[in-house]
């Protein structure tokens, strides 16, 4: 029975291939982890030419490769070196190609720097705001002090290359240490102290220094911490005599590097800056006696070259050869000079008189004078054309009234001829224009009369 109804097989499971299982990883490693903070130390950094930056991150139980794509473009880059210990904001993910398990970095930080970087920016933007970062309020160092002053602690190897330095370039210089700590709880107020004690110095019966050196050697940020403190940065402000901020080395900067009149890299480069360089200043001394006693000598042979040329020349002939010439040039100076101030007088005198002259021309008084003659002759003409235009109009008017009494209606009613004119004064031509009832008036040479028509014949 069994070879007539053959059991059937089970179906054999489908298989993933490797991509879709590490797809699905992915996926899942991608949603349920995503982003988040990463701290450990960074390992086996490498730098591609593309920008990309790839990295291990690691602590004493595991390491996780990491991606840092256009590493040069992202925030806190400089905190990734090998040995470095980091706090990176990446994505969790999964490299398909290799089956590894990598992190994507979006940003970087040093470990444990986040919160003092953040107040380093918050007192920073507030001291600038004040305006104790403004270069017009910075004091110019002197260019040879005689005393330094110099806070910082006297068992470090700062002091002592300061000192060594001091000694090397400018031996003449004083030195007077104010020893603090410049690590620990509350050196801020000690430093802090020490910059006030120093800038008044006869309060606290210290000599006067021409200029203050504040700072430490290398340490990490937390060693160098005191530094960024506001009562440092104030007490640095608030001194009268410039101070040079010499703080780590020259990668580190400080909140007191911004206050101080002048940063110095390191304690040691401080130390050159405020003072000159003896050897040096003997140099340009011992060249400029060599310039000044070459310059003398020159200037002592050209005279002795002079007198001996004077001695060859004209001395020897006597004082009043040697002034005869000259006196003949004085003579004819004197002659010219009088004959152009003569000269010079008698064109002024001219300019004067001709200026004289019209002056009065254009005096007020002839001014008036002249324009009364002008109106008295224009009133003279006035009234002569007036009264030749009035008779010329009065002929004419006697020739028009001639012809009008001749030619008028006053001539024919003379004769005995009238005029009919209408209610409305019209003229009437014509009678039968006229119609009975009308009233009508005839004019007559002394008169009119009034009449009403009866009746009107053609």
């Amino acid at each position: 029975m069994d070879d007539l109804f053959p059991k059937p097989k089970p179906a054999e499971p489908k298989a993933l291939s490797v991509t879709q299982l590490l797809r699905r990883i992915k996926n899942i490693v991608e949603v349920q982890i995503g982003e988040l903070w990463i701290e450990g130390e960074v390992s086996n950094l490498k730098k591609q030419a593309s920008g990309h930056w790839y990295f291990s991150l690691k602590d004493d139980g595991a390491q996780i490769q990491c991606a840092m794509f256009g590493a040069r473009k992202r925030s806190g880059h400089e905190a990734l070196e090998d040995g470095a210990k980091v706090r990176v904001f990446a994505e969790a993910s999964v490299y398909e190609a290799r089956g590894q398990l990598q992190i994507i970095v979006q940003k970087a930080e040093r470990a444990g720097l986040g919160d003092l970087q953040a107040k380093f920016e918050a007192l920073k933007g507030k001291l600038h705001a004040e305006g104790l970062f403004d270069a017009d309020r910075k004091k110019a160092l002197p260019k040879f002090p005689r005393v330094v002053g110099i806070i910082t602690s006297d068992t470090g190897a700062a002091i002592r290359d300061i000192l060594n330095i001091l000694e090397r370039r400018a031996p003449w210089v004083q030195p007077v240490l104010m020893p603090v700590r410049v690590q620990g709880r509350g050196v801020e107020f000690e430093i802090a102290r020490a910059i006030e004690q120093m800038a008044n110095p006869e309060k606290y019966g210290i000599p006067r220094s021409d200029v203050l050196i504040v700072g430490r050697g290398g340490g990490s940020i937390e060693d160098l911490w005191c530094f960024n403190e506001e009562v440092v940065a104030r007490a640095i402000a608030a001194s009268e005599i410039p101070i040079i901020s010499a703080v780590g080395h020259e990668i580190d900067f400080t909140i007191a590097d911004f206050v101080a009149d002048l940063r110095a890299p390191t304690p040691s480069a401080a130390a050159e800056l405020a003072v000159p360089d003896g050897n040096e200043l003997r140099a340009r001394l011992a060249q400029t006696r060599r310039r000044m006693q070459r310059q003398a000598v020159d200037r002592l042979v050209s005279a002795h070259r002079a007198v001996e040329a004077l001695k060859r020349g004209a001395l020897q002939r006597g004082g009043e050869r040697l002034l005869r010439e000259p006196t003949i040039r004085v003579d004819a100076l004197r002659y010219q000079l009088e004959r152009i101030i003569r000269t010079s007088m008698e064109s002024s005198a001219g300019r004067l008189a001709e200026a004289r002259a019209n002056h009065r021309a254009h005096h007020p008084a002839r001014v008036l004078d002249r324009r009364a003659e002008r109106i008295e002759l224009l009133r003279h003409q006035f009234l002569r054309l007036a009264s030749d235009a009035l008779e010329l109009r009065q002929r004419k008017l006697a020739q028009v009234s001639g012809l009008l009494r001749t030619l008028g209606p006053d001539s024919a009613f003379q004769r005995g001829f009238t005029i009919t004119l209408d209610q409305n004064g019209q003229l009437l031509r014509s009678a039968t224009a006229l119609h009975p009832g009308q009233e009508i008036r005839t004019r007559f040479a002394d008169g009119e009369v009034a009449s009403t028509v009866k009746s009107s014949e053609p």
